[in-house]
């Protein structure tokens, strides 16, 4: 099996079509579950968020694998698929590993080494877990990932400036200290950005949500204030700053909404929804200062030589995991061959019993004991050998060398890892 990483991310389209085929967890679960009910793809898993849509799947053969997916990615966001084409990209293999870690560390990110991404590419595995939509190689992959990005967090500098993209916008809107800010939404993004609010010295925070006992819940965990979402206009009218970020498909504040609330008066308009909850058109209200996801992108968090550390990291990951995996690879063909020589030295003695019934006990076990000791020292170097040569680049070429030598077929080779030949385990 191959990995194959099918996405679309504020690198490869603008917020226009970002929003298109921005997915909540119900339309990402259902992506999941129908990349993995197709036939090319065995494994998959989808990292979902405000600026990035991607799927990771396991497939035999690229193209049907990445046919398949394109297609339901199209058919899941309902965009067609030639408005969706020219803004997919698309990494198979070594690549799609590199592309994930890159992902974890935040190198990826609007806000580069920002470690929010981190607690997502975790909760991807963990809806794939329970889904059953990941299995052994992309747990595997997952895991890799997020001890990636745990380690370049540790071992550099990318997080130290603690930025988000909450904190960026905010700093975009010229600070937040000592100023009324009204929080809209009550999921992951709102808590960070009441968190942001009240830590970093906003006068107080307000708390709207469609689900008010959400809003009171997060309210009571910061320390802010909930109202009710029919309330927000009368909150905007005190408030200096608004945070938008729920889950909405539709617009949430109106340009007439935010016009009749300030009045001309100096307020800021931060929307880190996708689809986006403010109207455009507010950003021409005489007072008003709104940041989308679009002004905030492409920030960096951490100096120039912690990303070039980073960066590194990531390559020397990717070649440990490469090196595993090439090394995991061989081990069926050395089980095949080893299996193979143990049938043909049963047949033998089998022949031999026939051939000298009056061995007694103590020569029949000499016998069978020499023969086995000649076949295991026959086979030492070369299985010990093409285990240490699959770490290269070419390792898996001497896995094929050895099957061709001696005469393996590939189903062979396949029967030893089935769960029935590892005793009834399941991936």
């Amino acid at each position: 099996m191959s990995y194959l990483v099918v996405g679309i991310s504020h690198r490869s389209a603008d917020i226009n079509v970002l929003e298109r085929v921005a997915l909540d967890p119900d339309a990402a679960t259902k992506l999941a579950l129908a990349v993995k009910n197709t036939p090319a793809v065995a494994e998959s898993a989808v990292i979902a968020t405000c600026n990035r849509t991607e799927v990771y799947a396991t497939v035999e053969r690229f193209h049907a694998g990445m046919d398949e997916v394109t297609a339901i990615l199209s058919d899941v966001t309902g965009v067609p698929l030639l408005d969706l084409a020219e803004h997919l990209y698309v990494h198979f293999e070594e690549g799609a590993v590199a592309h994930l870690f890159q992902v974890a560390v935040g190198l990826d990110s609007m806000v580069v080494g920002e470690s929010q991404i981190l607690g997502q590419v975790k909760e991807t595995l963990r809806v794939g877990q329970d889904l059953e939509t990941v299995g052994t190689e992309l747990n595997a992959l997952l895991q890799h990932a997020l001890r990636v990005g745990k380690r370049a967090h540790a071992e550099t500098g990318i997080d130290s400036a603690g930025r988000s993209v909450v904190s960026a916008g905010l700093e975009a809107l010229g600070g937040f200290e000592g100023r009324r800010a009204l929080v809209i939404g009550a999921g992951s993004m709102a808590s960070l950005a009441a968190q942001t609010l009240l830590n970093g010295g906003a006068q107080s925070v307000t708390i709207a949500n469609r689900n008010y006992d959400r809003a009171v819940a997060l309210a009571e965990r910061v320390g802010g204030t909930a109202i009710q979402l029919a309330n927000v206009p009368d909150a905007l009218a005190e408030a200096e700053l608004v945070v938008s970020c729920t889950g909405a498909r539709g617009v949430v504040l109106t340009e007439e909404m935010i016009r009749n609330a300030t009045d001309g008066r100096p307020f800021g308009v931060l929307d880190v929804a996708l689809p986006r909850d403010v109207a455009p058109e507010a950003a021409r209200i005489p007072g008003v200062t709104l940041v989308t996801l679009a002004d905030i992108a492409g920030t960096a968090g951490g100096s120039e030589a912690d990303v070039d550390e980073v960066r590194r990291i990531v390559s020397e990951e990717t070649g440990t995991f490469e090196a595993t995996r090439r090394a995991a690879s061989v081990a069926p063909t050395v089980v095949a061959l080893r299996a193979m020589a143990t049938e043909l030295v049963d047949s033998e003695l089998a022949r031999l019993e026939r051939r000298l019934p009056g061995l007694d006990d103590v020569q029949r076990e000499e016998v069978t004991r020499t023969i086995r000791r000649v076949v295991d020292k026959v086979l030492h170097n070369p299985t010990v050998r093409v285990k240490e040569l699959a770490a290269d680049p070419g390792g898996p070429t001497y896995a094929n060398a050895l099957r061709e030598l001696f005469a393996l077929d590939q189903a062979t080779v396949d029967a030893v890892t089935t769960p029935k030949a590892r005793g009834g385990e399941h991936a």
